[in-house]
C-alpha cells in the first residue's frame, strides 16, 4: 500500500511536469500590436485603443496573465507566426492568413473605403475606376495586399508608404488622389493629426479585424476565448468600448 501511494504521487508529480507547459501556455501571452489608430495605438506611454480594451477585457475576463508591447506591424505579424503564446492584433482575417493563425473574434469591423480630400470631383464605383488615379496605401498592409492582388501596380497607381499617417500628409499634400485605408482610420488619423478634411468615395470590401493567436496555442484555449467575446457583446461592453473613442 506504501509503495502503491508512493507511486502514485511520482505519477502525479510527472504528468505535472508534462502538462505544465501547456497549462502556462493557456494562461500566460504575449500580445503584440501596431500603431493603428483607433483600435490600437500608444497615448502617453499606455497602449489604448478600442481593440487592446477589448483585448485587455477579454484577458481580464478569462483571468489571463499577458504582457503587452506595440511593434512596427511586419515585425508583430512575423512574433505572431513564430513564437509560441504570442499574439498579433488587429489582424485582418484573409484566405491567405487563415492557416497562418487560430483566430478570435471578430473584435472590430473597419471596412476598406477609398477617401478623397473633401470636395474632390473624383468619382469612384468600382476598383476599376480606382485604378485611373494615384492611391495611397501601406507596406505589409491587408488593404493594400488586397489592391496588388486586385491588378494595382506598385509604383504606378498604388504608392505604397511605411504607415497611414503619411498617406494622410501626401493626399493632404496632392501626392496622392485617393487614400485606401479603414473606414474608422482614416477618418481617426485625418482627424487627429489635422490633416484636412476628408471624404469616403467607395467601400470596396467589407472587414472585420481579429486577434490572430499564435497557431500552436491549444484549440480549446481559442474556443472559450470566442466564447467570452460573444458574452461580452452581448451584455454590451464592447459598445461601451467603442463609445470611449466616438
Amino acid at each position: 500500500m506504501i509503495i502503491s501511494r508512493f507511486c502514485l504521487k511520482i505519477f502525479v508529480l510527472i504528468i505535472s511536469i508534462l502538462i505544465s507547459p501547456f497549462l502556462y501556455a493557456a494562461k500566460n501571452f504575449k500580445i503584440v500590436t501596431e500603431n493603428y489608430p483607433p483600435f490600437n495605438m500608444e497615448e502617453n506611454g499606455k497602449i489604448v485603443g478600442i481593440s487592446t480594451d477589448v483585448m485587455k477585457e477579454l484577458m481580464k475576463r478569462e483571468k489571463t496573465e499577458y504582457t503587452l508591447e506595440l511593434y512596427p506591424w511586419a515585425r508583430a505579424f512575423k512574433m505572431g507566426m513564430e513564437e509560441p503564446n504570442t499574439v498579433v492584433y488587429s489582424t485582418t482575417r484573409t484566405p491567405e492568413r487563415e492557416a497562418l493563425f487560430k483566430w478570435v473574434g471578430p473584435l472590430v469591423s473597419n471596412d476598406w473605403v477609398f477617401f478623397a480630400k473633401k470636395g474632390s470631383k473624383i468619382k469612384i464605383k468600382s476598383l476599376d475606376d480606382a485604378k485611373k488615379y494615384s492611391v495611397g496605401g501601406y507596406n505589409g498592409d491587408a488593404t493594400s495586399e488586397f489592391l496588388l492582388k486586385e491588378n494595382f501596380v506598385k509604383g504606378k497607381n498604388i504608392q505604397l508608404a511605411t504607415n497611414d499617417k503619411q498617406n494622410a500628409l501626401k493626399l493632404e499634400a496632392g501626392r496622392i488622389d485617393l487614400w485606401a485605408t479603414g473606414s474608422q482610420i482614416g477618418k481617426w488619423i485625418a482627424k487627429t493629426e489635422k490633416t484636412g478634411s476628408i471624404e469616403p468615395l467607395f467601400t470596396f470590401k467589407k472587414v472585420e479585424l481579429y486577434a490572430a493567436f499564435n497557431k500552436n496555442t491549444d484549440d480549446a484555449v481559442i474556443k472559450k476565448l470566442n466564447e467570452t467575446l460573444d458574452k461580452m457583446k452581448k451584455d454590451g461592453s464592447v459598445t461601451k468600448i467603442f463609445d470611449r473613442y466616438k
